[in-house]
């Protein structure tokens, strides 16, 4: 009886292991649908494109993230500085500047 439950404990043990990698990506990929969806917006390819946001959205989902992002500390910085971009490019398209760019630059960022 003891042998038997120690082999369930182990099994279990292994089989969380082997469930680790999966529930740690999700929310990487699910950045980077943020961060894709963000830049087709502000190349104009909105929900109404169809074909031409499918193929854009379809590229940038499958990119490797670049070597310059990976050496500079990975892609939580790399999507933090996606976001930094699309929040500025945002911020002069509304044509913000002092405290109002600020508030928003501070605001968009922290979504």
């Amino acid at each position: 009886m003891t042998k038997t439950a120690g082999i369930v404990v182990i099994s279990l043990f292994l089989s969380g292991l082997c469930v680790a990698p999966f529930a740690l990506a999700a929310p990487a990929q699910q950045n980077k649908m943020k961060t894709c969806n963000a830049e087709a917006n502000d190349k104009g390819l909105g929900e109404g494109k169809g074909d031409q946001r499918k193929a854009f959205m379809k590229e940038c989902l499958s990119a490797k993230p670049e070597k310059a992002a990976k050496a500079a500390g990975g892609t939580a910085q790399s999507s933090q500085q996606n976001k930094m971009k699309t929040c500025n490019k945002e911020a002069g398209a509304k044509k913000l500047k002092g405290d109002e760019r600020k508030t928003f630059m501070s605001t968009c960022l922290s979504s």
